[in-house]
């Protein structure tokens, strides 16, 4: 008779593997659907972040920013709700059989993160759409900046509060100190983690990047929930996943579609929430160190910039950096899997540790 660790693990494993076939099998659907609508940048990036003109980027990637569909990201949480909910149906239907035992949509580890996924992903959707059509108030179209930041602090703030009162939830854990109770700090450390992790989405710029990055980020998360006994929200992790092994299929160079905002809102804001459900939040910029390199490189050079008058890299993110140095973007993609998935072990292990 298998045991129940056995049967945990071929749950974690079997819908990985699933879902990743399911969004090969209908990406080409997507597909179709993105390049008939030419859901695409009508014009290249004409401003850096620092506000000079982005000469550097645009020689880098002019041709392949204007041609090339946004919204990919839909292949990755299409897919995971899909499986979600299937299962739920199915363990409603035939709550006896083995396809009802794996049902992993459960109040206590997966309602938050589901949901945080579908409405950041839905938000990040309709900024794709804006982008593509040309409409909004910034060059480029899209919601602007201010506002995305007003709706992330949003997400935050509904999970904090579900975290704090409907869970009780207030103690973090600090290296060297243990478990503190921080009381309702838990709420402004809950928004700013989450503002944090999304800031990260700027990483989507070099084909295969965001996709390889996420994976080994949710790969790590899927160990350290099933470590902890939250089989549900491993399967949940495990999930996302493989969905993105599927979207790295075709996002590998040359990329067939970009991420775009449905996916980066959505998998940086869920994220955040998985950090806080397993109580990893401490190695949180461990598991996604290249996020931290990405937005900080962004950071120094438009400080550097204000004080000092003049650039540190050539184009940040840094991977633009190292692109405008005559690196192929496929080996600054693939060094960077490498250092994510050495992080990804790091931040497992300081975390089992514990």
């Amino acid at each position: 008779m298998m045991t129940l660790f056995t049967i945990n693990v071929i749950k974690i494993f079997s819908l990985a593997a699933l879902s990743s076939i399911l969004a090969v099998i209908w990406c080409p659907l997507l597909t179709h659907f993105l390049y008939k609508n030419q859901l695409w940048k009508k014009s290249a990036r004409q401003k850096a972040i620092s506000g000079e003109d982005a000469v550097i980027f645009n020689n880098l990637h002019k041709e392949k920013e204007v041609g090339t569909p946004r919204m990919g990201g839909l292949l990755i949480w299409i897919t995971t709700v899909f499986v979600i909910f299937l299962f739920f149906a199915l363990s409603l239907i035939f709550p006896n059989s083995w396809a009802g035992q794996f049902n992993f949509l459960s109040r206590s580890q997966t309602w938050l993160p589901v949901f945080t996924l579908i409405v950041a992903s839905l938000v990040g959707m309709v900024d794709d759409i804006l982008v593509t059509k040309g409409w909004g108030k910034y060059i480029g179209g899209g919601i602007s900046f201010k506002k995305r930041l007003i709706i992330v602090t949003l997400i935050g703030l509904i999970g904090s509060i579900w975290f704090y009162q409907k869970l009780g939830w207030d103690m973090v854990y600090i290296p060297f100190a243990g478990d503190v109770s921080i009381g309702s700090w838990y709420i402004p450390l809950f928004i700013l983690v989450t503002i944090a992790c999304w800031s990260g989405g700027i990483i989507d710029g070099l084909d295969g990047l965001a996709g390889g990055t996420f994976a080994s980020i949710f790969g790590a998360f899927t160990v350290i929930a099933f470590s902890t006994g939250k089989i549900d929200l491993a399967v949940f992790c495990a999930v996302i996943t493989g969905t993105l092994f599927s979207f790295l299929w075709f996002n590998i160079p040359p990329a067939r579609f970009y991420m775009g905002e449905t996916g980066i809102l959505g998998l940086t804001t869920v994220m955040s929430v998985i950090a806080f459900l397993t109580d990893s939040v401490y190695v949180l910029p461990i598991i996604a160190g290249l996020l931290v390199v990405t937005v900080l490189s962004t950071i120094v050079q438009l400080l550097s910039k204000k004080f000092r008058k003049k650039k540190i890299f050539h184009s940040t993110p840094i991977h633009h950096h190292f692109e405008a140095l005559g690196w192929p973007s496929y080996k600054v993609t693939m060094r960077a899997w490498i250092i994510g998935i050495v992080l990804a072990f790091i931040g497992v292990a300081v975390r089992l540790l514990r």
